[in-house]
């Protein structure tokens, strides 16, 4: 049975690194692409990191019923588009979602018998220098995402696993990821997922 995975953590926990490599090792997943209307950043790719839209266009597939899950998430729409994830779990692929905490707790309520997978850091002052690091917030954006960190901590008990990704450590994260994924494909009782 294919499996919905969701990849989630913090802002600066490393989600798009992980799926990066991910990619780069050739891990057979399907990799959906999420929609955002937020503006691109220096290095992404159309269609590989995201769907860049025009708030016009996110809200005609939101109201259409387009998108699996949504959420505005500093200051910017997010969502999940849902024909996506269908087509490749129809097709037996497994699916990896990169979403924020909240909209994995959208993704809980709504596909239960989804993989949930929070990816973090040992502690704050990790995801400083991180955030520091990218250079795409000012010290005001820092300050509100450094803020939000402890606040999605509090959201571990709804995931089913926790994967450290620390700094220079990328491939044992996605080794456990691996080691997640080849467990779930081991259960007795495997988990069926219907997006419908």
């Amino acid at each position: 049975m294919p499996l919905l995975i969701v990849l989630s953590g913090p802002s600066g926990a490393g989600k798009d690194a992980v799926l990066s490599r991910m990619r780069e090792l050739g891990l057979l997943f399907h990799y959906t692409v999420t929609a955002t209307t937020r503006p691109k950043r220096a290095g992404e790719k159309e269609g590989t990191d995201y769907c860049f839209l025009a708030e016009e266009e996110f809200q005609r597939m939101l109201q259409s019923g387009g998108l699996l899950e949504s959420a505005k998430v500093y200051g910017h729409w997010y969502g999940v588009p849902k024909q996506q994830v269908e087509q490749a779990l129809d097709e037996g692929k497994d699916v990896i979602l990169k979403i924020d905490v909240q909209g994995a707790a959208t993704i809980r309520k709504l596909l239960p018998e989804a993989v949930l997978i929070f990816l973090t850091l040992r502690g704050i002052e990790d995801y400083e220098q991180r955030l520091r690091q990218r250079k795409t917030e000012s010290d005001a954006e820092l300050k509100v995402r450094l803020g939000r960190v402890s606040e999605e901590m509090k959201s571990l008990p709804l995931f089913d696993y926790m994967v450290l990704n620390n700094q220079g450590e990328l491939d044992a994260a996605v080794a456990n990821i691996r080691a997640i994924v080849a467990a779930e494909k081991c259960r007795v009782n495997p988990r069926i997922v219907e997006p419908r």
